[in-house]
């Protein structure tokens, strides 16, 4: 699971990481604690699009079959695992993109039913990084409006984050850099990037 995470860094530093530029730079959000239930505009890169960091698609994905915007509140996340299954995500399984953080956060649980929390902030050092998300445009049926939005993949939890997240022992589908382009590639099945690794990221109690 991820609902809550970070971008901290400067649009220069972001631009240089990735080659590509922002598509408008007074919409660039930089924040160190970015919920995703106020559905912010989280830069991203699209597959279409590798070479523009876009800032117009809210987190919290709308299915072309969306009444209204209220249930985006359940698709923060997409778990990897039932992609093809879920209604909400079964037809955009091709649509890729790239979701720029220096940090995510999630809670371990101090006693079995949670009533005593602790947040930890899992990040890269200071490095950038990416988590492999979808992406879709959804129209308003009342207005005839165009809300970009987009869905972070979640799998099972490496060793790491089995601890901090000990309650539903999920992470984020944090990508290589090296697998970035590979993850943008529609062609490419999205089970090959679902086995947690340990890699760089550290975990550490805010």
């Amino acid at each position: 699971m991820c609902f809550y995470m970070q971008q901290k860094d400067p649009i220069a530093k972001v631009q240089k990481r990735f080659k590509a530029v922002v598509d408008h730079p007074d919409l660039f959000l930089q924040s160190n604690f970015i919920n995703g239930f106020e559905h912010p505009k989280v830069p991203i890169i699209l597959d279409k699009s590798p070479e523009v960091i876009t800032t117009t698609h809210s987190w919290g994905l709308l299915p072309a079959w969306a009444k209204d915007t209220t249930f985006r509140k359940n698709t923060l996340n997409a778990r990897l695992e039932t992609l093809h299954d879920k209604a909400s995500f079964h037809d955009i399984v091709q649509q890729r993109c790239l979701v720029i953080a220096t940090a995510f956060y999630e809670w371990h649980w101090n006693d079995p039913k949670g009533k005593s929390k602790q947040q930890y902030q899992i990040n890269a050092g200071e490095e950038l990084f990416t988590m492999a998300g979808l992406y879709s445009h959804w129209q308003d049926p009342h207005t005839g409006e165009t809300v970009p939005t987009f869905t972070i993949l979640t799998t099972e939890a490496n060793a790491t984050m089995a601890y901090v997240h000990n309650h539903k022992k999920r992470m984020p589908i944090v990508l290589k850099k090296e697998d970035e382009a590979q993850w943008l590639n529609p062609k490419v099945a999205p089970e090959r990037f679902g086995f947690p690794y340990e890699a760089y990221l550290v975990a550490f109690p805010c």
